[in-house]
């Protein structure tokens, strides 16, 4: 019997050789981060208002950061949102 094994490369490699991976990855990344808050926001009780009032933002920045498809979010903004839902962020160089 043959053994079951990988063929080929990974799908990080294809996306690294087609030059899409930080874009992908980055996507990724807000993606998770934005359903996160969401969760926590259902959690919490908490309305998109009211979470922007804890922030001291406004409305539509709050509604770009939960935008998955918009990536122009700073950290100082995750970290209020993180702060504003009882959590801290956390980054890490891997």
């Amino acid at each position: 019997m043959k053994k079951k094994g990988r063929v080929g490369s990974s799908f990080d490699d294809f996306l690294k050789e087609d030059g899409i991976y930080e874009e992908v990855t980055a996507r990724a990344i807000k993606r998770v981060i934005a359903r996160q808050l969401d969760a926590l926001m259902r959690e919490n009780h908490l309305t998109k208002t009211m979470l922007a009032k804890r922030m001291q933002t406004s409305r539509a920045q709050l509604d770009r950061l939960l935008d998955p498809d918009n990536e122009s979010v700073t950290l100082g903004t995750l970290t209020r949102a993180a702060h504003a839902v009882g959590r801290r962020l956390r980054l890490e160089l891997i």
